[in-house]
């Protein structure tokens, strides 16, 4: 009994195991067909397989504008900005050396001195400058700590015009200033010595 039971049994595993094959094998038909003797179509590309851009850039009709270097410009209100600090660095020491009391001290001999009253007249007083707005340019220079004035300015009456030229110098420290040269040049040519009240 277990015998045939066993028989059974194999010959049910032997069928499941045909039928298993059977779905897993692939049918061929004899006998096969022979080979193609024409090579496939292949078809090729002269462009990589990247899609191209749809919009293509307009043609420019003018030409850009020139964009002007920013040197030039530079330069020139640097060159602007110099001249104008020069102008009032110039102008500020001029109204020292007016204001000082060196330059009054010297008015008031000149206008003291009778010889000079005739000449240039009366109301002797600095030839104004146009480009000072009415105040007259002083030349030279005025350094008192180092003992040294040199100056020279226009003076000017109701008679006439002149240059007025005055040195002085301090030989020591704590000494008084010695006059040099104080004199006024006339535009008629004449030469005037003031001698200067001390």
């Amino acid at each position: 009994m277990s015998f045939s039971i066993r028989n059974a049994r194999i010959s049910t595993l032997k069928r499941l195991s045909s039928s298993r094959h059977r779905l897993y094998a692939t049918v061929t038909e004899l006998p096969r067909p022979s080979p193609p003797t024409q090579e496939p179509n292949v078809e090729t590309f002269s462009a990589p397989s990247k899609p191209r851009l749809y919009y293509t850039r307009p043609t420019q009709h003018s030409d850009l504008p020139h964009v002007q270097k920013p040197w030039p410009f530079i330069l020139a209100f640097a060159t602007v900005g110099v001249s104008a600090w020069a102008a009032f660095l110039l102008f500020a020491t001029n109204q020292e050396k007016l204001s000082s009391s060196v330059v009054k001290q010297i008015l008031q001999n000149v206008r003291d001195n009778q010889e000079l009253r005739e000449m240039l007249g009366d109301a002797i007083r600095p030839e104004p400058a146009w480009y000072l707005n009415g105040d007259p340019w002083i030349h030279g220079a005025i350094n008192l700590p180092q003992g040294n004035v040199d100056l020279s300015f226009r003076l000017k009456g109701h008679r006439g015009s002149g240059t007025l030229y005055f040195t002085s110098i301090r030989k020591a420290k704590g000494e008084a200033f010695t006059p040099l040269r104080f004199r006024v040049i006339g535009d008629d040519g004449r030469i005037i010595n003031v001698l200067p009240q001390t």
